[in-house]
């Protein structure tokens, strides 16, 4: 008899009679084969079991990814599609427009413009007698703001040869130290170019046909690529000076997303203040790109995250996004109904409001010790509701948690980071300021596309941390750009 169960058949009354009949050993001999069918059934259900929980836990993830979205979790609004999204934020309350005591901006009337058109009155509309030699007793204003028509302007420098009556010899004046070749760009379109390429994000071509539509100036992408790496070389010294600024600030915001360079994929990494912004692209995404940008590793003040793991390999303070964990906590009370989840949700915003609300500079120590309790007691609740999961048989490693555990063990874990704007009220709530300072770098590979080479990539976050910059510090991008281009001492203000 084999071991095999698909080829046991049930005996007949009759077939175990005979058995009976033969002796205790063919009974011995039958009921030891049953046991070893009864193992091998015991373990073939055994990992059937577990494959249909695997089976389980996929259909559950994947049920998890249909129903996320931008109000419940990380993905972009632009992944929803035209489905109507539920809001995170409360209502403020406001009427839209612009708020009372806010100062509109519209087009006023000038004193002095700089071209007047008179329109003479020729004969009555009501009479139809002429008017002709009649001095007009008052005028009828209306302006038009408009551009003037734009060309390229050619300036020729001549330098003065003259020869010495003494010595004969002739001596040539200098040209000016920007003048270096019989023809060139001057820093005016080179910093339009900077402009139109590095703020406006337009790829090459675009940019190059935009020059000839707008200007008359035929220039071809690869002097656009040109102006782009001269700019981004002279920008090299006030990049590490924003370095060395956003190393020493108190409060800084980090993040990070991909980037394709030369068709493969790697991370451009930002570090934002309200005053800077520095880009810098790396292969990888973790510690190995922080020690490489240099920033983290010498940071001493609190950094504010999205609670990716590797920032915590770092000993400054840390401060959590909260909109993150909005977004993770509705998803769940969604989702799975989980009290916890919405009463965290509440508290948090509780603390929001009553900060914006609060005119002192902190909360009073028994506030704070309140607010404490209420999250601990929460995040129990939320454990309780959560236990880990049993231990699987034939399987190594850690086990696998659920998204609401996962996300109680980091509430639980980095309590001060997740309340840090509790703690002191310059630090944000959310990493919005990093999260903007990101954005427009996704509109630009959305627009222009991947980078065909790391130097491509480099250039463009240079140019972009010295303009992003210039924006937070009240300045004007396209005299900023042009002052790369002169002697002057770029961004004094950072020393």
């Amino acid at each position: 008899m084999g071991g095999d169960a698909s080829r046991f058949k049930a005996l007949t009354r009759e077939q175990i009679l005979i058995l009976y009949k033969a002796g205790p050993e063919a009974l011995v001999s039958l009921i030891e084969y049953l046991q070893v069918l009864l193992k091998n059934f015991q373990e073939s259900a055994e990992l059937l079991k577990a494959e249909i929980e695997e089976l389980k836990e996929r259909l559950r993830e994947l049920e998890e990814q249909l129903r996320k979205d931008s109000h419940n979790s990380s993905k972009p609004p632009s992944s929803d599609g035209l489905k109507k999204i539920p809001k995170v934020r409360r209502p403020s309350g406001r009427k839209p427009g612009g708020q009372k005591g806010h100062e509109g901006r519209t087009l006023r009337m000038v004193e002095n413009p700089e071209k007047v058109v008179i329109h003479k009155v020729g004969r009555c509309k009501h009479c139809h007698r002429s008017l002709e030699g009649k001095e007009p007793i008052g005028y009828d204003r209306r302006q038009v703001f408009d551009i003037p028509p734009i060309k390229l302007e050619v300036t020729e420098h001549r330098a003065e040869m003259k020869e010495c009556e003494g010595c004969g010899k002739c001596t040539t004046a200098g040209f000016p130290e920007d003048v270096k070749h019989k023809v060139q760009y001057g820093s005016r379109l080179k910093a339009n170019a900077a402009y139109v390429k590095n703020y406006a994000l337009l790829p090459y071509k675009r940019a190059a046909e935009l020059f000839e539509d707008l200007f008359g100036a035929p220039l071809c992408p690869a002097t656009v690529a040109k102006v782009d790496r001269e700019v981004a070389e002279r920008l090299e010294e006030v990049n590490e000076r924003i370095k060395r600024n956003a190393i020493s600030s108190p409060i800084a915001h980090f993040d990070e997303t991909g980037m394709r360079i030369e068709g493969k994929l790697h991370w451009l990494h930002v570090c934002g203040t309200q005053a800077l912004t520095y880009y810098s692209p790396h292969a990888r995404r973790g510690s190995d790109a922080f020690d490489a940008i240099g920033i983290l590793p010498s940071f001493e003040g609190l950094a504010v995250h999205d609670g990716w793991a590797s920032y915590f390999k770092y000993g400054c303070e840390h401060g959590l996004c909260n909109a993150h964990h909005l977004r993770e906590l509705t998803f769940i009370d969604e989702q799975y109904g989980q009290p916890w989840a919405k009463q965290m949700i509440d508290l948090l915003l509780e603390i929001k409001e009553k900060r914006e609300r609060s005119k002192a500079k902190r909360f009073a120590s028994k506030t704070i010790e309140a607010f404490e309790k209420r999250y601990r007691d929460i995040v129990a609740m939320g454990m309780a509701a959560n236990p880990p999961p049993p231990a699987q048989p034939r399987k190594r490693g850690r086990k696998k948690k659920s998204k609401a555990a996962n996300l109680l063990e980091r509430l639980q874990q980095h309590e001060k980071a997740t309340l840090a704007f509790m703690h002191d009220f310059s630090v944000s709530f959310d990493n919005n300021l990093g999260e903007r300072d990101i954005r427009m770098m996704k509109v630009q590979q959305k627009i222009s596309g991947t980078f065909r080479s790391f130097e491509g990539a480099l250039s463009f976050c240079r140019i972009r941390s010295y303009i992003s910059t210039v924006k937070k510090q009240g300045m004007n991008v396209m005299s900023a750009l042009q002052d790369i281009f002169s002697n002057r001492q770029l961004l004094p203000q950072l020393c």
